[in-house]
């Protein structure tokens, strides 16, 4: 498969979605190939259905397993409809989430197991893994202190959990950060916006020199 795979992670709270949204405009003008921007769960009708069948706060009899089962689901057409198409036309892909998300959310945070969930998903992903994750790091506070100011009329049902929940969810990220150096780049995300997406342009830049002009 050709292409290149980007990854944004993180916490509740880290600023995902507003990084890639500063990020992208700025890599299409510096990109050598054509970028699909994208998103886990969603990016395609079949996977924004689940989405919002994982998110809705009425769901709140939904199992762990079931939910953990649901990601993966969704992962797996985004995959076969838009991801893998992308790769094979050696496009740049550039997704808000992935694999790392249900082993940070359903493994560590609601204590499934990070090796049960990962069994859920090879099942899915067939083997596909990013090129490059960049993980934005926030502390847990801070996180749910943005999503309270940023999101009041949108919580959702991860973003309703407590504390204890989001803390798990961020070990879980840095301990795979550590076990994938050279997959997994370290963002600090309590920097100003700007700063965080230069950061992470930097890297790309950097990093792909064939698919990016400096």
């Amino acid at each position: 498969m050709n292409g290149l795979f980007i990854t944004i992670e993180g916490p509740d709270g880290a600023g995902k979605t507003s990084v890639l949204n500063e990020l992208y405009p700025r890599l299409q003008l510096t990109a050598k190939r054509s970028i699909v921007k994208t998103r886990e769960p969603g990016g395609i009708p079949i996977a924004e259905k689940i989405r919002h069948v994982i998110l809705d706060p009425s769901n709140d009899r939904m199992d762990d397993r079931t939910e953990a089962l649901l990601y993966a689901a969704a992962r797996r057409q985004h995959l076969i409809e838009k991801v893998w198409p992308a790769l094979d036309e050696d496009k740049i892909v550039l997704c808000d989430r992935f694999v790392d998300s249900s082993l940070a959310y359903q493994g560590a945070g609601r204590g499934i197991g990070i090796e049960e969930v990962a069994k859920i998903n090879e099942f899915a992903i067939e083997g596909t893994t990013p090129d490059i994750t960049l993980y934005l790091d926030v502390d847990s506070d801070t996180g749910l202190q943005r999503i309270m100011k940023n999101r009041t009329n949108q919580i959702d049902r991860l973003d309703s959990e407590g504390l204890q929940f989001h803390q798990r969810v961020r070990h879980a990220y840095l301990k795979l950060a550590e076990e994938n150096p050279d997959r997994i780049i370290k963002i600090d995300a309590r920097k100003r916006l700007d700063e965080v997406v230069r950061a992470c342009f930097y890297e790309l830049l950097t990093r792909y020199p064939d698919y990016f002009q400096s």
